[in-house]
Protein backbone atom coordinates (compact mmCIF):
# COMPACT_ATOMS: atom_id res chain seq x y z
CA UNK A 1 0.00 0.00 0.00
CA UNK A 2 2.58 2.67 0.98
CA UNK A 3 4.88 1.48 -2.22
CA UNK A 4 1.13 2.40 -4.66
CA UNK A 5 1.31 5.47 -2.71
CA UNK A 6 4.69 6.41 -3.61
CA UNK A 7 4.64 5.25 -7.19
CA UNK A 8 0.93 6.30 -7.81
CA UNK A 9 1.73 10.02 -8.51
CA UNK A 10 4.98 9.27 -10.54
CA UNK A 11 2.98 7.05 -13.30
CA UNK A 12 0.27 9.81 -13.32
CA UNK A 13 3.01 12.25 -14.36
CA UNK A 14 4.48 9.32 -16.98
CA UNK A 15 0.98 8.68 -18.44
CA UNK A 16 0.53 12.63 -18.44
CA UNK A 17 3.68 13.53 -20.20
CA UNK A 18 3.32 10.73 -22.66
CA UNK A 19 -0.19 12.00 -23.50
CA UNK A 20 1.21 15.24 -24.47
CA UNK A 21 3.65 13.90 -26.17
CA UNK A 22 1.52 11.80 -28.39
CA UNK A 23 -1.47 14.58 -29.18
CA UNK A 24 -2.74 13.58 -32.33
CA UNK A 25 -3.00 16.70 -35.08
CA UNK A 26 -6.37 15.63 -36.57
CA UNK A 27 -7.54 18.75 -38.48
CA UNK A 28 -7.23 22.01 -40.29
CA UNK A 29 -5.03 23.88 -37.70
CA UNK A 30 -4.74 21.21 -35.26
CA UNK A 31 -6.83 19.61 -31.69
CA UNK A 32 -8.35 22.71 -31.07
CA UNK A 33 -8.56 24.44 -34.48
CA UNK A 34 -6.46 27.24 -33.57
CA UNK A 35 -2.71 26.17 -34.00
CA UNK A 36 -2.36 24.94 -30.35
CA UNK A 37 -0.79 22.15 -29.06
CA UNK A 38 -0.71 20.41 -25.92
CA UNK A 39 2.84 19.11 -27.39
CA UNK A 40 5.50 19.84 -24.09
CA UNK A 41 9.11 19.83 -24.39
CA UNK A 42 9.76 21.83 -26.93
CA UNK A 43 13.71 22.61 -27.78
CA UNK A 44 14.17 25.73 -26.44
CA UNK A 45 17.34 26.05 -28.93
CA UNK A 46 18.45 24.27 -31.87
CA UNK A 47 22.23 22.94 -33.16
CA UNK A 48 23.84 25.57 -35.79
CA UNK A 49 22.82 23.05 -38.50
CA UNK A 50 19.19 23.62 -37.21
CA UNK A 51 16.67 21.03 -35.70
CA UNK A 52 17.06 17.39 -36.78
CA UNK A 53 15.00 16.15 -40.18
CA UNK A 54 14.23 12.45 -39.63
CA UNK A 55 12.86 11.99 -42.99
CA UNK A 56 11.52 13.49 -46.08
CA UNK A 57 8.86 12.41 -48.82
CA UNK A 58 8.69 13.56 -52.47
CA UNK A 59 5.00 14.84 -52.68
CA UNK A 60 3.20 16.99 -55.85
CA UNK A 61 3.49 21.05 -55.73
CA UNK A 62 0.61 22.60 -53.59
CA UNK A 63 -0.82 24.37 -50.48
CA UNK A 64 -2.90 21.45 -48.95
CA UNK A 65 -1.34 20.57 -45.19
CA UNK A 66 -0.67 17.31 -43.56
CA UNK A 67 -2.61 16.13 -40.54
CA UNK A 68 -1.51 13.52 -37.73
CA UNK A 69 -3.40 10.47 -36.03
CA UNK A 70 -2.17 7.40 -33.74
CA UNK A 71 1.56 7.54 -35.30
CA UNK A 72 0.05 7.92 -39.05
CA UNK A 73 0.59 11.19 -40.96
CA UNK A 74 -2.32 11.85 -43.96
CA UNK A 75 -1.82 14.18 -46.68
CA UNK A 76 -4.40 15.23 -49.74
CA UNK A 77 -1.85 15.30 -52.23
CA UNK A 78 -2.63 16.35 -55.88
CA UNK A 79 -1.56 15.84 -59.91
CA UNK A 80 -3.34 18.60 -61.77
CA UNK A 81 -3.28 16.25 -64.85
CA UNK A 82 -5.05 13.99 -63.08
CA UNK A 83 -6.45 14.26 -60.06
CA UNK A 84 -6.23 14.19 -56.10
CA UNK A 85 -4.94 11.47 -53.90
CA UNK A 86 -4.86 10.57 -50.67
CA UNK A 87 -1.72 9.32 -49.32
CA UNK A 88 -0.61 7.57 -45.85
CA UNK A 89 2.78 7.88 -44.31
CA UNK A 90 4.49 6.52 -41.11
CA UNK A 91 5.07 9.00 -38.78
CA UNK A 92 8.19 7.29 -37.33
CA UNK A 93 9.37 6.14 -40.65
CA UNK A 94 7.80 8.17 -43.88
CA UNK A 95 7.15 4.96 -45.31
CA UNK A 96 4.22 5.24 -47.29
CA UNK A 97 1.93 3.07 -46.18
CA UNK A 98 -0.87 3.51 -48.80
CA UNK A 99 -2.67 5.56 -51.17
CA UNK A 100 -6.09 6.58 -52.87
CA UNK A 101 -6.71 8.08 -55.97
CA UNK A 102 -9.73 10.02 -58.07
CA UNK A 103 -10.00 11.46 -60.86
CA UNK A 104 -10.32 15.42 -61.17
CA UNK A 105 -8.20 16.63 -63.29
CA UNK A 106 -7.77 20.71 -64.21
CA UNK A 107 -5.80 23.99 -62.95
CA UNK A 108 -6.16 26.79 -61.86
CA UNK A 109 -3.78 29.97 -61.18
CA UNK A 110 -0.92 28.45 -58.67
CA UNK A 111 -1.72 24.63 -58.82
CA UNK A 112 -1.74 21.88 -56.60
CA UNK A 113 -3.52 20.51 -53.73
CA UNK A 114 -5.19 23.23 -51.42
CA UNK A 115 -7.05 21.93 -48.46
CA UNK A 116 -6.16 19.89 -45.07
CA UNK A 117 -8.03 16.46 -44.12
CA UNK A 118 -9.82 16.18 -41.35
CA UNK A 119 -9.05 12.43 -39.42
CA UNK A 120 -11.87 10.87 -37.11
CA UNK A 121 -12.47 7.75 -36.20
CA UNK A 122 -11.91 5.63 -38.30
CA UNK A 123 -12.37 7.42 -41.52
CA UNK A 124 -10.77 10.43 -43.06
CA UNK A 125 -12.25 13.03 -44.77
CA UNK A 126 -10.96 15.08 -47.15
CA UNK A 127 -12.33 17.84 -50.19
CA UNK A 128 -10.08 18.60 -53.65
CA UNK A 129 -9.78 22.05 -55.25
CA UNK A 130 -12.41 20.57 -57.59
CA UNK A 131 -15.16 20.01 -54.22
CA UNK A 132 -14.73 15.99 -54.82
CA UNK A 133 -15.89 15.67 -50.78
CA UNK A 134 -14.47 12.05 -50.11
CA UNK A 135 -14.72 9.73 -46.96
CA UNK A 136 -12.82 7.36 -46.86
CA UNK A 137 -12.17 4.66 -44.40
CA UNK A 138 -8.83 4.53 -43.10
CA UNK A 139 -8.59 0.47 -42.66
CA UNK A 140 -10.12 -0.40 -45.74
CA UNK A 141 -8.64 2.26 -47.39
CA UNK A 142 -11.59 2.42 -49.94
CA UNK A 143 -14.06 5.41 -50.32
CA UNK A 144 -17.27 4.75 -48.04
CA UNK A 145 -19.14 8.00 -50.01
CA UNK A 146 -18.49 11.37 -51.98
CA UNK A 147 -20.21 14.50 -52.92
CA UNK A 148 -19.31 17.55 -54.77
CA UNK A 149 -19.67 20.27 -52.88
CA UNK A 150 -20.07 22.56 -56.06
CA UNK A 151 -21.67 20.74 -58.73
CA UNK A 152 -24.60 19.25 -56.47
CA UNK A 153 -25.20 23.23 -55.28
CA UNK A 154 -25.38 24.22 -58.99
CA UNK A 155 -21.51 25.10 -59.19
CA UNK A 156 -20.78 25.26 -62.87
CA UNK A 157 -17.10 27.12 -63.36
CA UNK A 158 -14.88 26.47 -61.07
CA UNK A 159 -13.78 29.41 -58.22
CA UNK A 160 -10.52 31.78 -59.61
CA UNK A 161 -8.22 29.71 -57.17
CA UNK A 162 -10.68 26.63 -56.51
CA UNK A 163 -11.92 25.09 -53.58
CA UNK A 164 -10.41 25.28 -50.48
CA UNK A 165 -12.28 23.54 -47.96
CA UNK A 166 -11.02 21.95 -44.62
CA UNK A 167 -13.46 19.53 -43.46
CA UNK A 168 -15.24 20.82 -39.72
CA UNK A 169 -16.34 17.77 -38.18
CA UNK A 170 -19.04 18.20 -35.29
CA UNK A 171 -20.60 15.53 -33.52
CA UNK A 172 -22.01 13.31 -36.15
CA UNK A 173 -21.92 16.40 -38.87
CA UNK A 174 -19.37 17.39 -41.45
CA UNK A 175 -19.74 20.93 -42.24
CA UNK A 176 -18.00 22.72 -45.11
CA UNK A 177 -19.00 25.65 -46.99
CA UNK A 178 -19.87 24.67 -50.59
CA UNK A 179 -20.56 28.51 -51.90
CA UNK A 180 -22.34 27.39 -54.97
CA UNK A 181 -25.37 29.14 -56.41
CA UNK A 182 -27.77 26.74 -54.67
CA UNK A 183 -25.67 26.64 -50.99
CA UNK A 184 -24.18 28.18 -48.42
CA UNK A 185 -22.78 26.47 -45.86
CA UNK A 186 -23.96 22.94 -45.84
CA UNK A 187 -23.36 20.00 -43.30
CA UNK A 188 -23.49 16.07 -44.18
CA UNK A 189 -24.23 13.30 -42.11
CA UNK A 190 -20.38 12.21 -41.33
CA UNK A 191 -20.87 8.06 -41.90
CA UNK A 192 -23.57 8.27 -44.86
CA UNK A 193 -22.80 11.32 -46.27
CA UNK A 194 -26.54 11.98 -46.43
CA UNK A 195 -27.17 15.95 -46.46
CA UNK A 196 -28.41 17.59 -43.20
CA UNK A 197 -29.00 20.89 -43.58
CA UNK A 198 -27.81 23.65 -45.91
CA UNK A 199 -28.05 27.60 -45.15
CA UNK A 200 -28.84 29.68 -48.17
CA UNK A 201 -26.33 31.48 -50.37
CA UNK A 202 -24.42 33.71 -47.87
CA UNK A 203 -22.67 35.92 -50.53
CA UNK A 204 -19.62 35.75 -53.11
CA UNK A 205 -17.30 32.65 -53.76
CA UNK A 206 -14.45 33.21 -50.93
CA UNK A 207 -11.97 30.71 -49.86
CA UNK A 208 -13.12 30.73 -45.87
CA UNK A 209 -13.69 27.32 -44.18
CA UNK A 210 -16.07 27.59 -41.30
CA UNK A 211 -14.79 27.59 -37.98
CA UNK A 212 -16.53 26.61 -34.74
CA UNK A 213 -16.72 28.95 -31.75
CA UNK A 214 -18.43 29.67 -28.05
CA UNK A 215 -21.02 31.93 -28.01
CA UNK A 216 -23.00 32.81 -24.67
CA UNK A 217 -21.77 29.27 -23.85
CA UNK A 218 -22.88 27.65 -27.08
CA UNK A 219 -21.47 26.21 -30.06
CA UNK A 220 -21.55 28.56 -33.40
CA UNK A 221 -20.21 27.67 -36.97
CA UNK A 222 -18.60 30.98 -37.71
CA UNK A 223 -18.57 31.87 -41.94
CA UNK A 224 -16.87 35.21 -43.47
CA UNK A 225 -17.84 35.24 -47.10
CA UNK A 226 -16.43 37.50 -49.54
CA UNK A 227 -17.17 41.09 -50.62
CA UNK A 228 -18.14 42.56 -54.16
CA UNK A 229 -15.93 44.95 -55.66
CA UNK A 230 -12.55 45.74 -55.24
CA UNK A 231 -10.10 46.28 -58.47
CA UNK A 232 -11.23 50.78 -58.15
CA UNK A 233 -14.93 48.81 -57.05
CA UNK A 234 -16.32 50.01 -53.54
CA UNK A 235 -16.54 46.97 -51.67
CA UNK A 236 -20.21 45.94 -50.25
CA UNK A 237 -21.68 42.52 -49.67
CA UNK A 238 -19.19 41.15 -47.61
CA UNK A 239 -20.66 38.94 -44.19
CA UNK A 240 -19.62 36.84 -40.99
CA UNK A 241 -22.46 35.04 -39.79
CA UNK A 242 -23.42 32.55 -36.95
CA UNK A 243 -24.94 29.62 -37.52
CA UNK A 244 -26.60 26.92 -35.54
CA UNK A 245 -23.89 23.54 -36.13
CA UNK A 246 -27.23 21.46 -36.04
CA UNK A 247 -30.07 22.62 -37.48
CA UNK A 248 -28.36 25.20 -39.99
CA UNK A 249 -30.13 28.25 -38.64
CA UNK A 250 -28.73 31.34 -38.85
CA UNK A 251 -28.34 33.03 -35.56
CA UNK A 252 -26.26 36.59 -36.21
CA UNK A 253 -25.18 38.36 -38.81
CA UNK A 254 -22.49 41.24 -39.07
CA UNK A 255 -22.35 43.11 -42.11
CA UNK A 256 -19.56 45.28 -42.18
CA UNK A 257 -16.47 43.39 -42.99
CA UNK A 258 -15.71 44.09 -46.52
CA UNK A 259 -12.71 41.64 -47.86
CA UNK A 260 -12.86 40.50 -51.79
CA UNK A 261 -11.05 37.44 -51.46
CA UNK A 262 -10.93 36.38 -47.75
CA UNK A 263 -9.11 32.96 -46.51
CA UNK A 264 -7.93 32.87 -42.64
CA UNK A 265 -11.59 31.49 -40.59
CA UNK A 266 -13.04 33.67 -37.89
CA UNK A 267 -10.77 33.37 -34.57
CA UNK A 268 -12.36 32.75 -31.11
CA UNK A 269 -11.31 35.38 -28.91
CA UNK A 270 -13.20 33.89 -25.67
CA UNK A 271 -16.04 35.29 -23.96
CA UNK A 272 -18.50 36.39 -27.44
CA UNK A 273 -15.68 38.17 -28.75
CA UNK A 274 -15.00 37.08 -32.69
CA UNK A 275 -11.94 38.65 -34.71
CA UNK A 276 -11.93 38.57 -38.32
CA UNK A 277 -8.91 39.26 -39.81
CA UNK A 278 -8.04 39.29 -43.61
CA UNK A 279 -5.74 40.72 -46.58
CA UNK A 280 -6.43 42.92 -49.83
CA UNK A 281 -6.29 46.50 -47.03
CA UNK A 282 -9.57 44.75 -45.25
CA UNK A 283 -7.30 44.31 -41.87
CA UNK A 284 -9.27 43.18 -38.54
CA UNK A 285 -12.37 43.82 -36.99
CA UNK A 286 -13.22 42.79 -33.58
CA UNK A 287 -16.80 42.01 -33.09
CA UNK A 288 -18.71 40.73 -29.71
CA UNK A 289 -21.95 38.46 -29.67
CA UNK A 290 -24.13 38.72 -26.69
CA UNK A 291 -27.87 36.44 -26.48
CA UNK A 292 -30.56 38.29 -24.54
CA UNK A 293 -33.47 37.26 -22.06
CA UNK A 294 -35.70 35.88 -25.26
CA UNK A 295 -32.44 34.14 -26.74
CA UNK A 296 -32.14 36.49 -29.59
CA UNK A 297 -28.53 37.49 -30.86
CA UNK A 298 -27.21 40.86 -31.33
CA UNK A 299 -23.52 42.18 -32.41
CA UNK A 300 -21.47 44.90 -31.11
CA UNK A 301 -18.33 46.30 -33.05
CA UNK A 302 -15.47 46.49 -30.68
CA UNK A 303 -12.65 47.96 -33.03
CA UNK A 304 -11.55 47.86 -36.81
CA UNK A 305 -7.97 48.33 -37.94
CA UNK A 306 -5.61 47.85 -40.78
CA UNK A 307 -2.67 47.87 -39.20
CA UNK A 308 -3.52 43.72 -38.33
CA UNK A 309 -4.03 41.22 -40.03
CA UNK A 310 -3.67 37.96 -42.51
CA UNK A 311 -3.78 36.75 -46.02
CA UNK A 312 -4.18 32.96 -45.68
CA UNK A 313 -4.39 32.31 -41.92
CA UNK A 314 -5.57 32.76 -38.45
CA UNK A 315 -3.60 33.99 -35.97
CA UNK A 316 -2.28 32.81 -32.79
CA UNK A 317 -3.34 33.99 -29.40
CA UNK A 318 -1.31 33.85 -26.02
CA UNK A 319 -1.57 35.67 -23.10
CA UNK A 320 -3.73 37.96 -24.23
CA UNK A 321 -2.41 38.90 -27.35
CA UNK A 322 -2.28 38.06 -31.09
CA UNK A 323 0.42 37.27 -33.69
CA UNK A 324 -0.13 37.10 -37.51
CA UNK A 325 1.76 36.87 -40.82
CA UNK A 326 0.69 40.39 -42.22
CA UNK A 327 1.95 40.04 -45.57
CA UNK A 328 -0.24 40.81 -48.43
CA UNK A 329 -0.29 42.30 -52.07
CA UNK A 330 -0.54 45.76 -50.35
CA UNK A 331 1.71 44.98 -46.66
CA UNK A 332 4.86 44.21 -45.88
CA UNK A 333 4.13 44.12 -41.85
CA UNK A 334 5.72 40.97 -41.45
CA UNK A 335 5.06 39.34 -38.51
CA UNK A 336 3.04 41.84 -36.29
CA UNK A 337 1.70 41.10 -32.38
CA UNK A 338 -1.56 43.25 -31.35
CA UNK A 339 -3.05 42.90 -28.25
CA UNK A 340 -6.79 41.72 -27.53
CA UNK A 341 -7.73 45.52 -27.40
CA UNK A 342 -6.56 45.99 -30.54
CA UNK A 343 -3.29 47.89 -30.16
CA UNK A 344 -0.11 47.53 -32.23
CA UNK A 345 3.03 46.04 -30.26
CA UNK A 346 5.20 45.22 -33.00
CA UNK A 347 5.80 44.79 -36.52
CA UNK A 348 8.78 42.73 -37.65
CA UNK A 349 8.33 44.03 -41.51
CA UNK A 350 10.81 43.19 -43.30
CA UNK A 351 13.29 42.38 -41.23
CA UNK A 352 12.94 39.18 -40.35
CA UNK A 353 9.96 39.16 -43.09
CA UNK A 354 6.94 36.61 -42.92
CA UNK A 355 5.21 35.80 -45.94
CA UNK A 356 2.06 33.64 -45.04
CA UNK A 357 3.60 31.14 -43.64
CA UNK A 358 2.58 29.00 -40.61
CA UNK A 359 2.56 29.24 -37.34
CA UNK A 360 2.07 26.48 -34.33
CA UNK A 361 1.88 27.58 -30.25
CA UNK A 362 3.55 25.04 -27.97
CA UNK A 363 4.78 24.80 -24.89
CA UNK A 364 4.78 28.46 -24.35
CA UNK A 365 6.90 28.89 -27.27
CA UNK A 366 6.04 29.78 -31.51
CA UNK A 367 7.07 27.38 -33.92
CA UNK A 368 6.67 29.40 -37.32
CA UNK A 369 7.98 29.01 -41.26
CA UNK A 370 7.87 32.24 -42.95
CA UNK A 371 6.78 31.17 -46.17
CA UNK A 372 9.88 30.82 -48.09
CA UNK A 373 12.98 29.18 -46.57
CA UNK A 374 12.90 29.05 -42.86
CA UNK A 375 11.46 27.69 -39.69
CA UNK A 376 11.56 30.07 -36.76
CA UNK A 377 11.77 29.06 -33.22
CA UNK A 378 9.68 32.27 -31.40
CA UNK A 379 9.45 33.13 -27.98
CA UNK A 380 5.87 35.33 -28.27
CA UNK A 381 6.28 38.80 -26.58
CA UNK A 382 4.43 41.81 -26.75
CA UNK A 383 7.26 44.16 -25.48
CA UNK A 384 9.44 42.89 -28.81
CA UNK A 385 10.13 40.20 -31.42
CA UNK A 386 12.25 37.42 -29.59
CA UNK A 387 13.58 34.89 -32.34
CA UNK A 388 15.55 31.87 -30.40
CA UNK A 389 16.60 30.13 -33.01
CA UNK A 390 16.18 30.25 -36.96
CA UNK A 391 17.18 27.56 -39.54
CA UNK A 392 17.08 27.19 -43.12
CA UNK A 393 15.02 24.12 -44.15
CA UNK A 394 12.80 24.51 -46.91
CA UNK A 395 13.46 24.59 -50.82
CA UNK A 396 12.60 28.24 -52.15
CA UNK A 397 13.29 27.97 -55.91
CA UNK A 398 11.14 29.98 -57.79
CA UNK A 399 9.15 28.35 -60.72
CA UNK A 400 10.38 30.00 -63.83
CA UNK A 401 7.16 29.13 -65.79
CA UNK A 402 5.15 31.54 -63.27
CA UNK A 403 5.42 34.74 -64.75
CA UNK A 404 4.25 36.13 -60.93
CA UNK A 405 6.26 34.08 -59.30
CA UNK A 406 8.90 36.54 -58.12
CA UNK A 407 6.09 39.19 -57.17
CA UNK A 408 4.41 35.99 -54.71
CA UNK A 409 8.33 34.40 -53.95
CA UNK A 410 7.98 30.78 -52.94
CA UNK A 411 4.46 29.94 -51.64
CA UNK A 412 5.35 27.42 -48.75
CA UNK A 413 2.38 28.62 -47.37
CA UNK A 414 1.15 25.41 -46.51
CA UNK A 415 -0.34 24.62 -42.56
CA UNK A 416 2.20 23.25 -40.54
CA UNK A 417 1.41 20.29 -38.11
CA UNK A 418 2.42 18.63 -34.81
CA UNK A 419 2.49 15.51 -32.91
CA UNK A 420 4.67 13.27 -30.84
CA UNK A 421 7.72 16.02 -31.01
CA UNK A 422 7.61 15.88 -34.87
CA UNK A 423 6.53 19.06 -36.97
CA UNK A 424 5.30 18.42 -40.37
CA UNK A 425 6.53 20.92 -43.21
CA UNK A 426 6.14 21.02 -46.86
CA UNK A 427 7.39 22.81 -49.64
CA UNK A 428 7.38 22.60 -53.23
CA UNK A 429 7.95 19.11 -53.92
CA UNK A 430 8.75 17.60 -50.27
CA UNK A 431 7.20 16.57 -47.09
CA UNK A 432 9.74 17.12 -44.23
CA UNK A 433 9.41 15.17 -40.54
CA UNK A 434 11.49 17.48 -38.04
CA UNK A 435 12.25 16.69 -34.51
CA UNK A 436 11.51 19.84 -32.45
CA UNK A 437 10.71 18.05 -28.96
CA UNK A 438 12.63 16.14 -26.38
Amino acid sequence: MKLSKIFLPIIILLLSVSNNLAQDWPQYLGPYRNSTSDQKGILRSWPDGGPEVLWTAGIGIGYGGPVIKDGKVYLLDRDDEVGDKMRCFDLQSGEELWKFEYDAPGSVMFPGSRSVPNVNGNYIYSCGPYGDLYCIDINSRKPVWNRNIWTDFGGEEIPRWAITQCPLIYGELLIVASQAPGAGVVAYNKITGELHWKTPVLGPVGYVSPSLLKVAGEDHVVMITAARGGRGEPLSGGRVVGIDPLQGEILWDYSNWQCPIPAPSAFDAGEGKVLIIGGYQAGAAMIEVKKDSEGNFSVSEIFKTVEFGSHTKPPLFYDGYFYAHYRTNERRDGMVCMSIDGEIMWKTKNNPDFNKGSMILADDLILSTDGGKFLYLIEPDPAEFKPLSKSELLVAEIDPDNPRASRYGTQNWAPIALSEGRLLIRDKDRLMCVKVAE
